[in-house]
């Protein structure tokens, strides 16, 4: 009395176990995740949480019932089996083709619908009063090999309900393949017992080979049943001898036949005790099997393959922003006399009177005719300036210009072969293609082309600066050339007018027409001589500031690429890991319960039944 109630008490545990299992299980299924499941194990993992929430259900009783369900082919004597098991004619039988269309459950009295599987529910009901199978439900099913694919279906939806399987079978076909392949499918999660029907037949004197029964335990002992539980019967004798009266055991039974001992198995052979732990062994495979298929889709460690991935794509990033950055500069090629303007204007902001004028003039007849003059208003007048702000506006303007030219030409066809490129280098550093292949053309898809033309705008701009405002030793150069060019000139012009002035009237000197000119002459010579200082000192040719202008230009697409791409690896294996520890945890729970219930689970005499 104490058994039975612990272990009751241990089945009524075990069902909110069960239940906890299923519902983070279905959660995973229905979520979105990054790492793939194929349709095969979607499936699988479908049914299992199904055969957990089954399981759940049927061991929240106080009295749980043991589902024994009959399982054969076609004419093998399934449904006669089920008459003579229960004394009557309750399934339908024939000796010339199959007849079981709907299943027969077989249940006592006592026993409330409502306690029945929902699949069963569904089946023919029949009630009995034998008080040995109080706690037992036999269940009828159609022929695993009907021709009728409804009838197959029907019987695969009823295998999760079953707890022990009576593989019936006779002389003609008790290793048919369908039927064999369900059983190697079901052996380990559930309990097998096996009947050889039509035993006379198995018996003729004519018979040759291997006797049907041997043949079968020899195939059983293969697929892993250390001693299978046989019955060897004759079920139509007997349902004779019931409907005609007579005195059980029926006469003229073959030798060896074993009716009588299959029906002393099912009413007092499988006790409350045995069910409990048929019970707790079918849930142990329904754990274990949950647990290989849990872990089979467990997502794999990527953060390996994610370093090696980065650190290859720096590579390829680096040499695609190379090219870029040759294909932008030679957008800009064919204005680079605007591009030098652009810098003259804004070294010359610093300088004032004389020597401003005299570039400003200089500026003006360097660029007659330039192109960019209907985009570029330069300064066109001696003793104003244009704010720098503006010219840099519409110097950017100019800049985004040439970068979308590019960028329609070569730069936007180049970014889905730069995707496919680092995809293939990440499949060859072990990165799974599927894992990378969504975020990687979403960061192909970002506006490249405004990415472009900033990168182009603040290249120039860090050029013109630092050729501009230097630092260090050039920018002190540059002050004493900037002093000397804003006050020299007109210091020139003033001394030599200021001499022409004193030799006509202290000397008496009267000057000539040329004399006249001279401080204009002298005054010239000192501007152009300081603007070739100028030039030589701070030049802002395109050919001098090229290759400081792309290298500037490459660094900056460097960093955007980077910037776009490479925190793809670790983003995703991090997401990959998010999923893999909370597969992991479902591994885990399930594994807590599987050796919690070997632990106290008491069916060792029932192992048996079960395969390998």
């Amino acid at each position: 009395m104490i058994t039975v109630t612990l272990q009751q008490t241990f089945l009524r545990t075990l069902s909110p176990l069960l239940r906890s299992l299923e519902k983070p299980l279905r959660s995973w299924l229905d979520g979105r995740r990054k790492h793939p499941v194929s349709l095969l194990q979607r499936a699988e993992l479908e049914g299992l949480a199904e055969d957990l929430r089954r399981k759940s259900d049927a061991l929240d009783v106080e009295r749980p019932l043991l589902v024994v369900m009959l399982m054969g082919g076609t004419g093998v004597g399934k449904s006669t089996l089920m008459n003579a098991l229960a004394g009557a004619a309750v399934a339908q039988a024939s000796f010339t083709r199959p007849t079981t269309r709907d299943p027969v459950v077989y249940f006592h009295q006592s026993v409330n619908p409502d306690r029945l599987d929902p699949a069963l529910r569904l089946c023919r009901l029949v009630r009995h009063n034998q008080e040995s199978l109080t706690q037992k439900v036999i269940v009828d099913t159609p022929d695993v090999d009907s021709n009728d694919l409804k009838n197959r279906e029907t019987l695969k939806e009823l295998l999760p309900v079953a707890d022990v399987m009576l593989y019936v079978g006779s002389q003609e076909k008790y290793h048919d393949q369908i039927g064999w392949d369900l059983f190697k499918e079901q052996r380990q999660r559930r309990a097998f017992a096996f009947i050889m029907n039509k035993w006379d037949r198995c018996l003729q004197d004519d018979a040759k080979g291997v006797r049907p029964d041997d043949d079968l335990i020899a195939d059983l002992t293969r697929e892993g049943f250390a001693s299978p539980k046989l019955f060897r019967t004759t079920a139509q004798f007997w349902l004779d001898a019931t409907a005609n009266g007579e005195t059980l055991p029926p006469k003229n039974l073959p030798p060896g036949e074993q009716f009588s001992e299959l029906v002393e198995w099912l009413e007092r052979g499988l006790t409350h005790l045995e069910i409990e732990s048929v019970k707790a062994r079918g849930v142990g495979q329904l754990l274990a099997q949950s647990l290989n298929a849990v872990e089979a889709v467990m997502p794999p460690e990527l953060e390996t393959q994610a370093d090696k991935t980065r650190e290859s794509w720096r590579l390829v990033l680096a040499d695609e922003a190379r090219i870029g950055a040759e294909v932008l500069v030679s957008t800009l090629e064919p204005h680079q006399k605007e591009i030098e303007h652009q810098f003259r204007v804004r070294g010359q902001s610093r300088f004032r009177g004389l020597m401003a004028a005299y570039l400003g003039v200089g500026a003006k007849l360097r660029n007659a005719g330039s192109t960019l003059r209907t985009r570029v208003p330069f300064v066109p007048r001696i003793g104003t300036s244009e704010p720098v702000k503006d010219v840099q506006i519409d110097l950017s303007t100019f800049a985004r210009d040439c970068a979308r030219s590019a960028g329609e030409r070569v730069l936007d066809r180049r970014t889905p072969a730069l995707v496919n490129r680092l995809l293939l280098d990440a499949d060859q550093r072990g990165f799974p293609f599927a894992l990378l292949n969504e975020p990687t053309a979403a960061a192909g898809k970002l506006d490249w082309d405004e990415r472009y033309s900033r990168c182009l705008v603040e290249s120039l701009a860090d050029v013109e600066r630092e050729s501009t405002a230097p630092v260090g030793w050039r920018a002190f150069f540059r002050g004493g050339v900037t002093l000397l060019a804003n006050y020299l000139p007109e210091c020139v012009l003033l001394a030599t007018i200021s001499l022409l002035m004193w030799r006509f009237f202290v000397e008496d000197f009267t000057p000539s027409f040329f004399h006249i000119l001279l401080p204009v002459y002298i005054t010239l010579g000192v501007l152009v001589a300081l603007h070739i200082l100028i030039t030589f000192a701070f030049p802002v040719s395109w050919p001098a500031i090229r290759d400081a202008f792309q290298t500037k230009l490459q660094g900056k697409l460097t960093a955007e690429f980077e910037a776009g791409f490479l925190p793809v690896p670790h983003e995703v294996a991090a997401t990959i890991r998010e999923e893999r520890t909370e597969v992991s945890k479902m591994a885990e729970e399930i594994r807590t319960v599987a050796e919690w219930l070997n632990e106290r689970e008491t069916a060792s005499h029932v192992g048996d039944l079960y395969g390998k």
